[in-house]
């Protein structure tokens, strides 16, 4: 039977208990406004997936079964956030997190994560403090392909996770994409390079398929559930990037151009006094700068703009340096 209702208003302090639940609580805010208002709740919060999350394990049976989609948000909002991702953990065992590809649920850049999770433990289902000793993260989010109509997520995609998820024996290695699977990806590009990045995460030893302890989780992310180790191809490496002055200068030569541009714009427009009134007021800037500055800063803009521009601090900066000045 089907209730129409307001699960986090009064009705739903009248739900049952149930075995299984499998849901995708609503993004946003509810129709007509407002949030949560059911008083049953252990911890106040006007987060609707923090209100939710707390109504799905305080609705499981002893032995209950659940796997909820919800937003990152949610594994690491702070304060109030952090209470009722520890309380899941002591009354439930939180035994596996998927992390989706961004933008497969809602709208595309909406980063999303599957919670499977029991209520209490295997050897006693009425246990309902301590339940959670280690939890499982797949992470099928990172080098993935961007997902779409015209590149959908479909059932295969999600078969090496189901066979890291129902293994007997769960191993971290199990996260690499194993070659008996090549004949069932072959022809599907996205699948290809996602087996082609796990190759090279075996070859290093990374795996998509991870376990952390309990005791981890509360000592180096003090609860938080936002876990990621792989790195992502797309980032940059800090250890590659300039010096910080050479980026200080490129950034100094771009917006050295804009101004340029916007000087000439305003002449066009025949706002040649206010365009004269902004330079002056920002040579009167630059000329406060140290001259250390002036020579790892504004000599490489000089440089960087070429012989076809000119730069319209340079007359005073001239003047500064024949005058003497710091």
């Amino acid at each position: 039977m089907v209730h129409l209702g307001n699960t986090l208003g009064l009705s739903g302090t009248q739900l049952p208990k149930a075995d299984v639940i499998l849901t995708n609580p609503p993004f946003g805010t509810a129709k007509g406004g407002g949030g949560p208002t059911r008083d049953d709740f252990t911890y106040k919060t006007g987060n609707k997936q923090l209100a939710f999350l707390q109504h799905i394990y305080g609705s499981l049976k002893p032995g209950g079964r659940a796997a909820v989609v919800l937003p990152d948000n949610v594994l690491f909002e702070a304060g109030v956030g952090t209470d009722i991702r520890r309380d899941l953990m002591h009354k439930c065992n939180l035994h596996t997190l998927l992390r989706l590809p961004t933008g497969i649920f809602y709208a595309q850049g909406v980063k999303t994560n599957v919670l499977f999770f029991s209520k209490g433990t295997a050897e006693n289902p009425g246990q309902d403090e301590n339940c959670t000793q280690q939890v499982w993260v797949y992470d099928l989010r990172t080098n993935m392909p961007s997902f779409g109509k015209r590149t959908p997520f479909s059932e295969q995609h999600l078969q090496p996770f189901e066979d890291c998820y129902h293994a007997n024996e769960r191993k971290e290695a199990d996260g690499n994409i194993p070659l008996s699977l090549e004949g069932r990806l072959a022809g599907m590009q996205e699948v290809e390079q996602c087996r082609s990045d796990c190759r090279e995460d075996r070859g290093e030893g990374e795996t998509r398929w991870r376990c952390f302890s309990r005791d981890w989780i509360k000592t180096q992310k003090a609860d938080s559930l936002d876990i990621a180790w792989l790195k992502d191809q797309d980032s940059v490496d800090a250890a590659s990037l300039p010096e910080p002055d050479v980026l200080a200068a490129e950034a100094m030569s771009e917006l050295t151009e804009a101004l340029c541009e916007l000087n000439g714009l305003m002449q066009a427009l025949g706002a040649g006094d206010q365009a004269q009134a902004q330079n002056d007021l920002l040579v009167e800037v630059l000329l406060s700068f140290p001259r250390a500055a002036w020579e790892r800063g504004v000599m490489t803009v000089f440089r960087s703009l070429g012989s076809g521009k000119s730069f319209i601090f340079a007359r005073h900066y001239d003047i500064k340096w024949r005058n003497g000045g710091g």
